[in-house]
């Protein structure tokens, strides 16, 4: 699977979350503003694992149903990935 910009992207505001966050906890900020932040990666992470897998599950079925194979294993794959996630 390619990952195209937007993806990419995606990973680089999660990043400046995360920097921005350790800056504060070195400013000694507020605690709730903090998990307020660190709720706002887990989300952001939590989103971009779904685009992944279910981008990844249409290319994977798509695949499979050109080759002839049960795409039954392919979507049960990704679930499991989606609930390990959490």
């Amino acid at each position: 699977m390619e990952y195209d910009t937007q993806i990419k992207n995606r990973i680089k505001r999660m990043e400046g979350q995360l920097r921005g966050v350790l800056r504060m906890m070195e400013e000694g900020q507020d605690c709730k503003d903090i998990i307020t932040q660190l709720s706002a990666s887990r989300t952001a992470i939590d989103r971009t694992i779904g685009v992944i897998v279910s981008e990844n599950l249409i290319e994977c079925v798509q695949n499979a149903n050109e080759e002839g194979i049960d795409t039954e294993d392919r979507v049960k794959e990704a679930v499991n990935l989606l609930v390990k996630s959490r």
